[in-house]
């Protein structure tokens, strides 16, 4: 059975993937674990590495059966049919979240630096230097055009 991705409202997908489960479709919601900082404390927090996506896997026939979970916006396309993700694809991005990033260093970089990323979801890939701090580096990830913070865990 192929894998389609489904756009969720922002916020909704740890939920939609849960309600989605309960109705027995096989359901992918990549997490992540970050440190949020609030004024009095830190925790340790899942969230979803692609914000607003859903990977669910099932029969062509089935794919209104997502619409009866409430958060669920629409299948994203790709030229003009709902794209598609390959097995190994998703096997490669579970793979790839076992091994995260737990802590990183900063060492004599600067903004502009083009570095490969070590570890994590994003290992191998390249990024530049955008922006870069005593806790935190943020890049931007020439591959994917995307914008990525790392941030150093305090123990």
């Amino acid at each position: 059975m192929p894998w389609f991705v489904i756009y969720t409202k922002p916020r909704t997908e740890k939920k939609v993937a849960e309600r989605l489960a309960q109705l027995g479709v096989q359901v992918y919601c990549p997490l992540v674990t970050t440190i949020k900082q609030w004024s009095d404390r830190k925790k340790k927090v899942q969230e979803p590495l692609l914000s607003s996506y859903v990977f669910v896997q099932l029969d062509e026939k089935q794919r209104d059966l997502v619409f009866q979970v409430s958060g669920v916006v629409r299948y994203v396309f790709w030229l003009g049919r709902p794209a598609v993700v390959r097995n190994q694809e998703i096997e490669a991005l579970q793979e790839s979240l076992q091994h995260t990033l737990t802590s990183f260093e900063v060492r004599a970089h600067k903004v502009g630096d083009v570095i490969s990323i070590p570890a994590g979801p994003f290992q191998g890939k390249e990024g530049i230097i955008r922006q870069l701090s005593k806790n935190s580096l943020q890049l931007v990830l020439t591959e994917l055009g995307v914008l990525i913070t790392l941030h150093k865990e305090e123990l």
